[in-house]
């Protein structure tokens, strides 16, 4: 399992459309993504898990990619929130 701690940077945290972006990218790799927050977690798949979470701008997050391709996966991820001020 690969996991990275991210600090959300994007005003408005990850509401509808940051969430169906990152389950996009996510789902290009066979690995499962969860995100965890405040000891709550959720796969990037269930959108509306991943809303509940209530990641807003500033807060820290865990990202966990367990899998076949988890260090690409992981790699992956982590540079399109970057690139994309999630």
């Amino acid at each position: 399992m690969e996991e990275f701690l991210y600090t959300v940077c994007g005003m408005e945290g990850i509401h509808a459309r940051p969430a169906g972006q990152l389950a996009k990218k996510a789902a290009q790799y066979k690995s499962c993504v969860t995100i965890e927050k405040d000891g709550r977690e959720a796969t990037t798949s269930r959108l509306m898990a991943l809303m509940g979470l209530d990641i807003r701008c500033g807060d820290s997050i865990k990202i966990k990619v367990e899998g076949s391709d988890e260090h690409t996966a992981a790699d992956g991820i982590k540079r399109f929130m970057t690139e994309h001020s999630i």
